[in-house]
C-alpha cells in the first residue's frame, strides 16, 4: 500500500490535488515508480471514502484540492512507525524462476542466470547514471541508493547460484 501511504505523506505537507501528488510522488521516489493519474484519483477515492482525506475546494482549472483528516494523519504515523515485515513483500520471481529451472531438468540454468545478470548489469548502469544526475536531494537519492544496493546484491546471490550449480555437477 505505498501509494496509499506516499500520497498520506504528501498530503501531510499540505493540501494537494492529484496532479500535483503525482508529480511529487515521482520526484520524490527518483521517478523510479511511475505513477498512472487515473491510479492517484482511485486511491484519493478510498482515502476519502475510509475518511483519511477530504475534498476541498476546487482550483481555478477545476481541479479538486484534497487534505489529510485527522484519522489520516494517525493512519500515515501508523504505517511509518510499523517495520516492514520481509514476509509482507511479494515472492521474488527470479527466486522462483531459478527454482523451476533448476527442477524443470531440461532448461539451461547458466544460460538463465546469464541473461539476469545481463539485464541486472544494464538496470545498475541506468540507476547509476540516473544518481549523478539527481538533484531532488536526500529523499530521491535514497531510493537510488536502495534500487542500487538491490542490484548489486542481486548480482553477488547470481554468482552464488553460479557456484552452488558447479557443485552440483
Amino acid at each position: 500500500m505505498p501509494v496509499r501511504h506516499g500520497l498520506l505523506a504528501l498530503l501531510s505537507k499540505g493540501p494537494r490535488h492529484g496532479y500535483q501528488l503525482r508529480v511529487e510522488f515521482e520526484a520524490t521516489t527518483g521517478v523510479t515508480w511511475p505513477l498512472n493519474i487515473g491510479q492517484v484519483y482511485t486511491t484519493l477515492s478510498r482515502l476519502e471514502r475510509d475518511g483519511l482525506v477530504e475534498p476541498g475546494e476546487t482550483d481555478e482549472q477545476g481541479r479538486v484540492v484534497y487534505t489529510i483528516t485527522t484519522n489520516g494523519r494517525k493512519e500515515m504515523e501508523r504505517w511509518f512507525n510499523t517495520p516492514v515485515i520481509h514476509s509482507d513483500r511479494p515472492r521474488d520471481e527470479l527466486v522462483i524462476k531459478l527454482a523451476m529451472a533448476i527442477a524443470a531438468k531440461k532448461v539451461n540454468v547458466a544460460e538463465v542466470i546469464h541473461k539476469q545478470r545481463t539485464a541486472t548489469m544494464r538496470a545498475l548502469q541506468q540507476l547509476t547514471r540516473a544518481k549523478r544526475a539527481a538533484a531532488e536531494g536526500a529523499a530521491q537519492r535514497l531510493v537510488l541508493d536502495s534500487m542500487i544496493f538491490k542490484a548489486e546484491a542481486e548480482q553477488r546471490w547470481l554468482d552464488h547460484c553460479e557456484a552452488v550449480l558447479m557443485e552440483e555437477r
